[in-house]
């Protein structure tokens, strides 16, 4: 059986699906392909299979029809766009789920008559990163797990997508300067595979989660998922069982911090920018990992490197040891500390560092000058001894003088 063969085996939904590798950006495609569906009003009260297998076929059969619906869908969406009530990148966004969706249903689109009219899209956002008084505020929403995601993701500079892989047994503990850090392993088993660090605060209050979660009757084992659902219950609401642990999904921890926001009233309506908000719920994080990476001394190569992207030529001949990197990291570890008690304790113990330091230097000095006094007080000596022998002399020769004189 043939390429061509095997693919009319699979449905277009399910090689859409199978063409997207993160389960994150699986359901984001998904939810950007339903609203071109809606827009051309494609079969609306059917399944997102069944839209996604007519879309192929008549498309495979019509690829003007295709065409002109894209455009169309394009055109409105460009139009939301110099309103700015869409960011450009959104509407590239919906493009690159409706290309593989005709990729993978072989339907011939001319790409490049669609990308040249569509806007330019800047390089970098206009929102900033939260300020540590916006995290702390943040940590002190009431659902346990909320330190644990905020630490975690604020020190190594995760992506959201990178909580669908992560289980207990990707983070293992490295000891340096007399701390424990984490060390993570992320998107493991993946192609795009690669390890960051977390903070030993981060560290600390993930053990506590997971210990709580062991003494309320879990398992844990390495494989056990480091997020997941909650088990007990709620007015209205059951969570499922301790023991039969459900994952809590990237989505579920987006909705978990966007809820935190609100409530914390960290985002209000005060907030917004523009069309945006000032910070973005996850991604601001990853921000403030890579600002106070910087603001630490750290190189930039290593930091590009903890966050999981491309370093280009580098990729094959920077090569740097975990130690060495972890050494980096150090540098950066009191900015990328949250809790009030542990920044307390840093500036205490950096005070007692200078402290100790500015004695040293006293003492030093101190030191000096006794001994420049001893050096004074020696040639005093000497110079007295000097000036007393001298008078002697002297005293001799008037002595001897005064004899010749006599008669």
């Amino acid at each position: 059986m043939d390429l061509e063969e095997q693919k009319e085996d699979f449905d277009t939904y399910s090689l859409f699906v199978f063409n997207i590798r993160a389960a994150s950006t699986r359901d984001y495609y998904l939810r950007r392909l339903k609203g071109f569906f809606d827009y051309i009003d494609l079969m609306p009260d059917e399944s997102i299979i069944k839209r996604c297998d007519y879309f192929a076929k008549k498309g495979k059969e019509d690829s003007n029809w295709a065409f002109k619906s894209i455009i169309r869908f394009l055109q409105f969406q460009r139009q939301r766009v110099e309103k700015e009530e869409i960011a450009g990148s959104t509407l590239k966004n919906f493009l690159k789920a409706i290309k593989l969706l005709c990729e993978v249903a072989d339907i011939a689109i001319n790409w490049k008559k669609i990308t040249r009219g569509l806007p330019k899209v800047r390089r970098y956002a206009e929102d900033r990163s939260p300020t540590i008084e916006e995290i702390q505020k943040l940590c002190e929403y009431p659902d346990r797990r909320i330190r644990s995601i905020i630490y975690v993701t604020a020190s190594s500079g995760i992506r959201l997508g990178a909580w669908d892989y992560l289980k207990w047994g990707h983070i293992k503990p490295v000891e340096k300067a007399g701390k424990t850090f984490g060390k993570v392993t992320v998107y493991a088993g993946d192609e795009e595979e690669y390890f960051t660090f977390i903070t030993p605060e981060a560290y600390d209050e993930l053990n506590k989660w997971m210990d709580y979660r062991k003494t309320s009757g879990e398992e844990i084992t390495e494989k056990s998922w480091v997020m997941r659902q909650l088990w007990n219950a709620k007015k209205g609401r059951k969570f499922g069982l301790i023991t039969a642990p459900k994952k809590l999904k990237s989505s579920g921890i987006k909705s978990l911090i966007e809820d935190a926001l609100w409530t914390q009233d960290v985002r209000n309506k005060s907030q917004i920018n523009g069309k945006r908000y000032e910070f973005q719920s996850i991604h601001g994080f990853r921000k403030w990992f890579k600002t106070r990476c910087e603001m630490s001394g750290m190189r930039s190569i290593n930091i590009e490197m903890l966050m999981g992207h491309s370093i280009g030529i580098s990729d094959s001949y920077y090569r740097i040891t975990e130690s060495e990197l972890l050494d980096d990291y150090l540098k950066a570890t009191d900015l990328l500390s949250i809790d009030k008690e542990t920044q307390l304790q840093s500036q205490l113990t950096k005070i007692g560092d200078e402290k100790d330091e500015s004695n040293y230097l006293v003492v030093g000095k101190l030191e000096e000058k006794n001994e420049e006094i001893k050096l004074l007080k020696e040639q005093n000596l000497l110079n007295a001894d000097a000036i007393s022998l001298l008078s002697d002399k002297i005293k001799i020769m008037m002595d001897k003088m005064h004899m010749t004189e006599l008669p």
